[in-house]
């Protein structure tokens, strides 16, 4: 949708957008976000699924609430310029680069890498909203949900983030630890993974792969 609104958020924090002409876009896993005509991708303010949308048709007010942490999104429409809906079907998923796709083989084939005692159950885990890569069981037979990137950046704890609301659904896994896993990663990441709970772990791809630091070779 395309509407001129307002949007007030209340959370850890107090954030107000006065009236503009704005993007709302609903995604069918229930994620709300709200769009500028600038800032790249990123909204200017949004909420994760699961949470509760309601919408008053009378006063314009949609009010969208996460059952978790209670922070609420009030987005108040003045004028609807356009409203659309569109069905995009299933997302074949992320397609990783070389170096991303071959560390996820090697932590599948040594999970241990990640953490002591941990195990394979699958790779490629499908979820309601994608592939988590993968599903591990720790040394106490708890599920661990595994992501892995080359570099460890906000968009990745995000994405786990989603991933665990839905696995953490299933009687048969929950609950379900996440753990970001990643050859660099940056601060911010780690500071929204601790908020999240999820464990953050650097790995070294050469030693992955078997192959000697030029400092430790012998001759």
């Amino acid at each position: 949708m395309i509407a001129r609104c307002t949007v007030d958020y209340e959370g850890r924090l107090h954030a107000h957008l006065p009236e503009a002409v704005r993007l709302i876009m609903i995604k069918a896993d229930g994620c709300v976000a709200v769009h500028s005509d600038g800032g790249a991708y990123k909204p200017l303010n949004w909420m994760n699924a699961p949470n509760r949308l309601v919408v008053d048709p009378d006063t314009g007010v949609w009010r969208v609430t996460a059952p978790r942490t209670g922070d609420t999104l009030v987005i108040t429409v003045a004028e609807v310029i356009s409203d659309i809906t569109h069905e995009l079907g299933d997302d074949p998923g992320l397609r990783k680069d070389g170096v991303e796709a071959h560390l996820q083989e090697l932590l599948a084939a040594d999970p241990s890498a990640i953490a002591a005692g941990l195990t394979l159950v699958r790779r490629e885990h499908p979820t309601g909203i994608g592939p988590v890569d993968l599903l591990c069981r720790d040394s106490t037979g708890a599920a661990i949900a595994v992501e892995v990137k080359r570099r460890g950046e906000i968009d990745g704890v995000e994405q786990l983030s989603r991933y665990l609301e839905y696995l953490n659904r299933d009687p048969g896994l929950r609950p379900v630890s996440g753990v970001l896993v990643a050859q660099q990663i940056k601060p911010q990441a780690r500071v929204l993974a601790a908020d999240r709970r999820i464990d953050c772990v650097e790995v070294d791809y050469d030693e992955l792969r078997g192959v000697e630091s030029p400092d430790l070779r012998l001759f």
